[in-house]
């Protein structure tokens, strides 16, 4: 499977959420080996949209000459597209979003209805496309934190998409942490190996990895140096 890693978080490398999508995908290697390429979007000059729709007229080309055309280009390309981010404004960071908004020359104006709503029709052929949201967040709980970026992306991606959402993400970069961070991180490359195989996750294997990995009250005091 040819894969491309978009990620999001300003850390690039650092990222506590880089180390649950590296867990991943390792996971992945080991049921198959893969084609993965990871672009940090921090790195990549990506200037905002305008809502000209001037891509939608004229069959993709963008007013702006920036990155995104050899971006766009890698992701009509790849079999799975994973976006690894932090939760930032319970969303996705800013460049990450900028990135997003400027996949419109992907789709013309012309619209079809789909279900209760409508879309716009693609000019790029992406049908074969496979979506993967992996994010974390500094909070000890994922009720009422994760919502509104998971609601997105299955907006975005309607079809053949999978997330995982991680709380308490500092943690897998603090090494005291190994005791409960590891354990955590191999049910992720289990999520990877089951993925790769079948192309899902269980439902109960990605709760376990959505679950606090201490108590909550004990993660807030520990934040708030009380610990």
């Amino acid at each position: 499977m040819k894969i491309l890693v978009l990620n999001g978080s300003p850390k690039k490398e650092q990222s506590d959420t880089m180390h649950i999508t590296r867990a991943f995908l390792a996971g992945m290697q080991e049921a198959a080996p893969q084609d993965i390429e990871v672009v940090h979007i921090a790195e990549k000059h990506i200037e905002f949209c305008v809502g000209c729709f001037t891509c939608k007229r004229n069959g993709g080309t963008c007013i702006h000459t920036d990155d995104m055309k050899a971006l766009l280009a890698k992701v009509l390309e790849c079999d799975l597209l994973l976006l690894n981010f932090p939760l930032y404004g319970y969303g996705m960071p800013a460049k990450l979003k900028a990135f997003i908004e400027r996949t419109m020359p992907l789709s013309c104006m012309k619209m079809k209805r789909v279900g209760e709503r409508y879309e716009h029709i693609g000019q790029a052929d992406f049908a074969h496309l496979r979506y993967l949201m992996i994010c974390g967040c500094g909070f000890p709980n994922s009720k009422g934190n994760f919502e509104p970026a998971v609601e997105q992306f299955k907006l975005l991606f309607p079809h053949q998409h999978t997330i995982l959402t991680v709380p308490e993400s500092p943690m897998f970069n603090v090494p005291e942490a190994d005791v409960v961070t590891k354990p955590r991180l191999e049910l992720v490359r289990e999520a990877g190996r089951q993925y790769a195989a079948q192309g899902t996750i269980d439902a109960g294997l990605a709760a376990q990895i959505g679950s606090p990995m201490i108590p909550e009250e004990k993660y807030a005091a520990i934040a708030n140096g009380e610990a």
